[in-house]
């Protein structure tokens, strides 16, 4: 299955559009190691300023490195003007569903963004909550979540995401999602995941928008959390060719885009002409 970028013609749903929902890291931008803020991706910040002249945009992240507001803070400076408000992340996602089902986690995730769990009770926890810790993912803080998990009787694990890698300024990182599945292997533990491609966080984003799933298109990096999940809640997806794109995606066994576009930039083009 070989896909090529289409013509404006070629896109009859275009027309049924009034909705952007936007993958960040590998759309918007390229993250950087360190204190490295990244790259903005050529385009992208021009096509987010034609998004918000005339449709409802909402930014659907799976970023656990960092809050939402550390990451509202790093995209302004790199010159895109968003509405933080607008920027959806799991860690705030998760720490509602937490309280509302009366969960108390155990947390590993980076330091900073313990501080987006303040809210929750924390003592004797029922579950095990991991971001994307990057240098806390030692042997020691894995086994503590392993030995929190492995003393339940019915274990949970709640992973920000699940993704495989992610790609940075300084090339492809690993994400959580290994050691997730480590820790679901080693504990035979329940995995629930708050990001995509959980329904409920396209619902979250639509239910935000006022908007159908039919008026929606998703835009992302990722073919199988952006453009799988976002197919799977009936919703059009279109796959760019920046930040972790492979080239072998041209011809993936199971999930067909709606479009391929060579960026953020050209996706906006096609879809609004």
């Amino acid at each position: 299955m070989n896909f090529q970028m289409a013509l404006a013609e070629d896109i009859p749903w275009r027309t049924s559009v009034r909705g952007f929902l936007l993958d960040v890291t590998g759309v918007l931008y390229n993250s950087g190691g360190g204190r490295d803020l990244g790259e903005a991706i050529p385009g992208s910040i021009e096509a987010v300023r034609r998004l918000y002249a005339g449709s409802s945009v909402r930014f659907l992240s799976n970023e656990s490195s960092s809050t939402r507001a550390e990451l509202h803070a790093k995209l302004t400076k790199l010159g895109f003007d968003i509405k933080i408000e607008h920027l959806i992340t799991p860690a705030p996602v998760c720490a509602k569903y937490l309280n509302r089902e009366s969960l108390r986690p155990h947390l590993l995730v980076k330091a900073g963004v313990e501080t987006e769990f303040v809210g929750c009770h924390m003592v004797d926890p029922n579950c095990v909550v991991m971001g994307d810790a990057e240098e806390g993912f030692t042997y020691d803080a894995l086994n503590k979540a392993f030995r929190v998990l492995h003393g339940m009787k019915d274990p949970l694990l709640i992973s920000l995401g699940c993704g495989k890698f992610y790609q940075r300024t300084d090339g492809p990182c690993l994400d959580l999602g290994g050691f997730a599945k480590g820790l679901v292997f080693a504990t035979e533990a329940r995995h629930s995941v708050i990001g995509k491609p959980s329904t409920e966080y396209f619902t979250i984003a639509l239910e935000e928008m006022g908007l159908n799933r039919e008026s929606v298109v998703m835009i992302g990096d990722d073919i199988v959390s952006d453009v799988g999940g976002a197919q799977k809640q009936g919703i059009k997806a279109v796959q760019v060719r920046t930040g972790k794109w492979k080239e072998e995606w041209a011809n993936h066994g199971s999930v067909r885009p709606d479009l391929v576009a060579d960026n953020l930039s050209a996706a906006v083009s096609a879809i609004l002409g």
